[in-house]
């Protein structure tokens, strides 16, 4: 016999409200982000950008203000959340968040707030998330290793997240360059900047692989992970904008070699790695499918969708800016159609979920009798 359910959550409750919820600022950033580099020019594209981005910013002062309430009525829930293997990879979303609505500032919120004032911003929230991403990048590792007792078969894109972290400050922090004294300003951010692009780059090597060698030997994910697949386009995309942000800012700020070599580096670096993009598009897209036929519903995880195609739609603008080809530019768009497709659909189940309480709700208790073992066939299949 299975224990009932349990009730719905009321919809302004902050017990069960985890760090993954900062999904949803990212999400949304990134569209008015990617959008502002888009190819070509339409009438009213830059207004609606605007208040895309004074979403995500309220979006992220209303998820600050719930989690420090979280934190001061429910401490033993956000302990266990730091203790539980699923979710506290999620803290490098906090970072992330603040990241995305600091870049978009400064690349349409300008137009909202003026040049100052975003600049402002924007140099806050960098600081702010670089360091929260740095934090994470090494206490969720950590407490994986000691507290979390983790085995290889439970490996998901989720842990790639606080490892992800700071590639996005390597993204949006040459923005803030130009706007800094020259010399040793600009040259220690641009190549601090580069630090954190390769801290992030090998972390993410180190763990890529446990994703994909799970994938392949254990079998699909559970219906309401799949969507996490698209998470391993994060650090993909958004390596490729870093490189192409790095060569974009690196005349004014290296000698002549350095800057044609960043140039280069946009390029050689971006194609190859645009093309595995490509390939872990294709293939996450049809485990998506897959588990939209066997009756994958809506979740929190459904945000996956968002911010790392909109790192793909950034990465493919600045391969178009640095290559000059119609190949990268064309591109651009489709997958920016994509993201805001995935963002609308986000945006809906979860203000569907809020209203009914369904996504504020506690977890589902535990079976009372143990259900049947499935076993794998050699297709793959689960019987």
């Amino acid at each position: 016999m299975v224990t009932a359910a349990p009730p719905l959550a009321h919809p302004l409750s902050v017990r069960h409200l985890g760090p993954n919820w900062y999904a949803t600022v990212m999400g949304t950033a990134v569209v008015a982000t990617a959008g502002a580099a888009l190819p070509g020019h339409v009438a009213g594209l830059r207004g609606v950008l605007c208040g895309v981005w004074v979403l995500s910013l309220v979006l992220l002062l209303a998820l600050l203000a719930a989690r420090s309430a979280h934190w001061a009525r429910h401490r033993d829930q956000a302990r266990a959340h730091l203790l539980d293997p699923a979710t506290a990879p999620f803290y490098g979303c906090l970072a992330m968040a603040l990241l995305a609505v600091g870049g978009g500032a400064l690349a349409v919120g300008r137009d909202v707030i003026g040049l100052r004032a975003a600049v402002a911003l924007d140099a806050v929230l960098f600081t702010a998330g670089t360091a929260v991403g740095l934090a994470a990048a090494v206490a969720v590792p950590y407490l994986m290793a000691v507290r979390h007792r983790v085995e290889p078969g439970q490996a998901t894109p989720v842990w790639l997240l606080p490892l992800v972290a700071p590639m996005v400050s390597a993204a949006v922090g040459p923005r803030l360059v130009p706007y800094l004294p020259p010399g040793q300003a600009r040259r220690t951010l641009l190549l601090l900047c580069f630090a954190l692009f390769g801290l992030s780059l090998l972390a993410t090597a180190l763990m890529l692989p446990l994703v994909f060698a799970r994938l392949l030997t254990g079998g699909p994910l559970p219906l309401a992970l799949t969507p996490t697949l698209f998470l391993v386009l994060g650090p993909i995309g958004q390596s490729t904008t870093a490189v192409g942000a790095f060569a974009d800012v690196a005349p004014v700020v290296v000698p002549e070699p350095c800057s044609q070599g960043l140039g280069a580096l946009a390029v050689l670096y971006g194609v190859p790695v645009m093309g595995f993009a490509l390939l872990w598009f294709c293939l996450a897209g049809v485990h998506v499918w897959r588990a939209r036929r066997q009756g994958m519903r809506f979740a929190m995880s459904w945000w996956s969708f968002t911010f790392p195609v909109g790192t793909c739609v950034t990465g493919a603008e600045a391969l178009a800016r640095h290559t000059g080809l119609l190949a990268y530019a064309g591109p651009t768009v489709v997958l920016y159609g994509v993201l805001v497709a995935a963002w609308g659909t986000a945006v809906v189940g979860t203000v569907r979920g809020v209203v009914r309480g369904e996504l504020l709700a506690g977890p589902r208790p535990a079976a009372a009798v143990p259900r049947p073992a499935t076993a794998r066939t050699t297709s793959g299949a689960v019987r």
